[in-house]
Order: structure tokens, then sequence, then C-alpha cells
């Protein structure tokens, strides 16, 4: 199957389940219910929960099983635009294409629909399959989520990228932030997949490495696309990366460079895949997909 109609296929079963999970309207207060679903509808492109669904594919796992981990993955992900489009963060009026949360909800709202996101998405994970033949993969993977999630992930690299607004920084500097803002969530996603699937230490450990590829991939477009890109095809605000004074790739490296290193980084990725044979050509990709992405 083409990548572009394999991605569509994952998205509608992403789309799907995400529907099926969110909290029935008659269970909790009808407003917050809302805005939850306004984010995470229409959706972008689902990439977190495809990687999760490709990588339990690519190690002979079903896709029921990992379906519910990659929904808590995206419910995650959309729980951390809400918050980092707020005026003390971001400060932004456009998401996939539309008013941002708190524009049509108020900031109180936008805040409660992504911390019940959240909470919400460690229910489904810790739910989802029934039963106790994945009980222990499930806590594997809730594990390996809000350590990605928390601290030591998204909130730890959105901390320092506050941090570094406007100051001097380093390359290395550059690649915590954003291993941490960005990728983290991006390689627990591939493990994720992997651990669903009852990898080996050894598989879980080449898609770790194949997921840090793609997250360093993945940001550095990013960062350039914030200067290049449309934003009618981004659906989101672009040039304000320069004007916050962020730390970025292409402030530091230029564009050329940022775009070799994101090459580079694609690369790397494939080579862990070497193991998984033809299996692992999906996730390559996936990787390049990300790597010449314009949107």
């Amino acid at each position: 199957m083409k990548l572009s109609s394999r991605l569509q296929n994952d998205r509608r079963k992403v789309d799907a389940a995400l529907r099926r999970f969110l909290p029935l309207p008659q269970s909790v207060p009808l407003t917050v219910r809302r805005a939850m679903a306004y984010s995470l509808f229409p959706g972008g492109k689902r990439l977190r929960p495809i990687l999760a669904i490709t990588a339990c594919r690519a190690l002979g796992g079903r896709v029921a099983d990992v379906l519910p981990a990659a929904a808590a993955i995206e419910m995650i992900h959309t729980y951390s635009l809400i918050h980092d489009d707020l005026p003390a963060l971001d400060n932004d009026d456009l998401r996939r294409g539309r008013a941002t949360s708190h524009r049509v909800f108020g900031e109180a709202m936008a805040i409660l629909a992504g911390d019940a996101l959240l909470t919400h998405a460690f229910q489904i994970a810790a739910s989802y399959p029934g039963g106790l033949r994945l009980a222990g993969r499930k806590v594997r993977a809730i594990r390996l989520l809000s350590r990605a999630a928390g601290v030591t992930g998204m909130i730890g690299g959105q901390v320092m990228d506050l941090e570094a607004e406007g100051r001097p920084y380093s390359y290395g500097t550059l690649l915590r932030i954003h291993r941490d803002k960005t990728g983290a969530l991006i390689s627990a996603a591939a493990q994720i997949g992997g651990i669903m699937a009852g990898g080996r230490p050894t598989d879980l450990r080449a898609l770790h490495v194949y997921g840090d590829g793609v997250g360093l991939a993945f940001q550095i477009v990013d960062d350039i696309l914030d200067l290049e890109g449309d934003p009618h095809r981004l659906g989101k605000t672009v040039g304000k990366d320069p004007r916050a004074r962020k730390a970025t790739f292409p402030a530091l490296l230029g564009i050329a460079e940022s775009r070799r290193r994101a090459e580079e980084a694609v690369q790397h990725a494939g080579r862990a895949l070497a193991r998984f044979g033809r299996r692992g050509r999906p996730l390559a990709a996936l990787a390049r997909f990300i790597v010449e992405r314009v949107s």
C-alpha cells in the first residue's frame, strides 16, 4: 500500500478511536467536552499515533492492541497544543486551521480542556484493551508515556524553551530542548507501538533510536516551516519564532545546514530499522515523509 493511502487509513482508525474514547456527553460537563472535541477534531497529521500503529505492525502486533494507547498519545499531544497556544506561553490565535481553543472557549475553559485531555488519556491507556492479557505491556507503555509527557520530557523541554528565549544558546542546549519538548513524545510513540506488540528489548532499543532520529528531524523541519511555510497549508501562524527570539535550528545553523541535519537524523533513524528487514519499510517511509513535508 502506498504511504498516502496507509496514512489516510490509519488516520481514520485514530479518529474513530478518539471519538469512541471521548467521555460520553451525559457523563461530564458539556462545555468542557465540547472544548476537548473542538481541539481534537479536525485533527492534524496524527503522526504520533500513526507512528505507534506502524511500529506495532512492524513487530507483528495487532492494531487493536495499540489503538487505545495511540489515541491516548494524540490526546496528550492535543493537550500540549492547547496549553502552548495560551497567552502565558505562545499566545497564538490559529491552530489546525482555525481559532485556538482559548479564543473560542476562554482561557479558563481551554486550560481545563487541556487538563481533561491529559488525564483522560491515562484513563484510556490504563483501561483498554480490557482484561489481564496485556496488563504488563500497558503498565510499561504508561510508564514510558508519563515520562515523555512530564517534567523529564515535554514539560521540561517547554521550560527550557521559555528560559532560552532571547538568550545565547549552544547546539547542545538546542538539542536538549527539542529532544524533550518535541522528540520525547514522538520517540515514546514508536516505542509504545513496540511494547504493545510484545517486542524484545533489542527491538525496543532500535525503535528508541529510530524515534529519537524522527523526533529531531520533525523539529528541525518545523523550525524551517515557521520561516518558509504557507500558513494556509500549515494551519497555524508562521514567523512566530524570530519574533519571540526562540532557540531554533535555522537561527543557530542557517536553513541549509538545518536541512542537512534533518536529513542526517532521518538516515540515522533508517539505519536503526535494519533489524526489521522489509517490515521496517513503512517506518522508514514515515521518516522520509517527515523530512520532506511542507505542512
